[in-house]
């Protein structure tokens, strides 16, 4: 497939030629006309695709009618208000996370981290939903399911037995939340969750609220697991955005340990200046990918399934104003989150690297109208084509062949 008149991350107007699922070649744009079989870019920028490393495929509310928000203050209260509520639609909830999931590729995303809620209330439902949907997307994109005990580990008898039931069934990712916070019992909360992820040898991804030094301190049983199992390279952590609250000594610390031992960070791009500062991050060599979080669910009214609209609320919040770190928020939300999901992705690896769009790469594209990168995120255009593995999966905001 020839992908014909387009501009790679807004260079010189080219062709990418692409064999399977690999691009084969970059080369100056030919003047022959447009054949049948090929894609006419017609000018518009191609991009990596999206990486969306961070959703709640589970808990979407996309496709429904809008409500009031009910959610009360903290992880807990949030968390009974979606166990109240989420079985209370005329849609099937598996319905539901499989529209999400098709908002998300027509809008440009082909790789996906999808949280699966698993407790004693919903069971394995809201997984088996997520697992459903992966199933039905299978040939548009790359989605890995990652047990989450939202609820905590300890606060409510059998919850290990059903975690440990999704992973046997083929989960990919073992989760963890706010140790201290939410289970009261930080070492045996990671005890646990290292311990099944060592049993079926799958990654970790540690979902942190916790502030200040109460995270720092939860960060570092993390960090020190990581350490004594072998596990570099195969843990998370999520959110921790008030990593950057403490000293800027232990802040650097914490980048240098998260380089040293391979930890990788997933990030929402949260309306707080007490995050870890994305250009250190990179430039230390930690990988780093981006996430949309909830889709207009039971925690919160925001979400639309559009990873270009959060990769501008990146480059926002981390008052970026220069084109090369605008370009740099880009490269995070495709690239960065590819390189979290697959090891055999190279992770991002500072301000004016451009990665995804040279020969040998995966052609897993998206084009998009735009004169620059950053008039691309800050325009966020509609006219975008998605490939996937070397073939497109949606044109127009409209998946292709679901």
């Amino acid at each position: 497939m020839n992908i014909r008149n387009v501009r790679p991350w807004g260079g010189d107007l080219s062709d990418v030629v692409v064999e399977g699922a690999r691009i084969a070649q970059v080369r100056p744009a030919s003047d022959a006309p447009v054949g049948a079989d090929e894609v006419d870019g017609r000018g518009r920028l191609v991009l990596p695709s999206f990486s969306d490393v961070h959703v709640h495929l589970d808990s979407s509310r996309i496709g429904l009618p809008f409500r009031p928000h009910t959610g009360r203050p903290g992880v807990w209260g949030m968390m009974m208000n979606d166990r109240e509520n989420w079985r209370k639609t005329d849609i099937p909830h598996a319905q539901i996370v499989a529209g999400t999931l098709e908002q998300m590729i027509a809008r440009g995303t082909t790789r996906v981290r999808s949280y699966a809620q698993v407790d004693v209330d919903c069971q394995l439902d809201k997984y088996h939903s997520v697992v459903t949907a992966k199933e039905r997307f299978a040939e548009h994109a790359d989605v890995q399911i990652m047990v989450f005990p939202q609820a905590g580990i300890l606060r409510e008898e059998g919850t290990v037995d059903v975690l440990e039931a999704a992973l046997a069934e083929g989960a990919d990712v073992m989760g963890g939340i706010d140790p201290c916070q939410l289970d009261r019992d930080p070492a045996r909360h990671l005890d646990i969750v290292f311990g099944l992820a060592e049993k079926y040898q799958v990654e970790v991804d540690i979902h942190l609220h916790e502030p200040g030094a109460l995270g720092v301190f939860s960060t570092d049983l993390v960090l020190e697991r990581t350490r004594a199992l072998g596990m570099q390279g195969k843990v998370t952590m999520s959110h921790a955005y008030d990593l950057g609250a403490v000293s800027e000594a232990t802040s650097r610390r914490l980048i240098d340990e998260f380089a040293e031992l391979d930890v990788a960070m997933a990030t929402v791009a949260p309306s707080t200046s007490n995050h870890l500062s994305l250009v250190q991050l990179v430039e230390s060599g930690v990988r780093i990918g981006l996430g949309e979080d909830g889709q207009r669910d039971y925690w919160s009214p925001y979400g639309d399934c559009d990873m270009l609209d959060r990769t501008w609320q990146l480059a926002f919040t981390n008052g970026f104003r220069r084109d090369d770190h605008i370009e740099l928020a880009l490269a995070v939300g495709t690239m960065g989150g590819a390189s979290i999901m697959s090891h055999d992705v190279p992770r991002v690896t500072g301000v004016g690297d451009r990665p995804g769009v040279a020969t040998g790469d995966r052609a897993d594209l998206v084009i998009v109208d735009g004169e620059t990168p950053t008039s691309a995120v800050m325009d966020r255009g509609t006219d975008r084509t998605v490939i996937h593995d070397g073939r497109v999966v949606a044109d127009g905001l409209a998946v292709i062949g679901r």
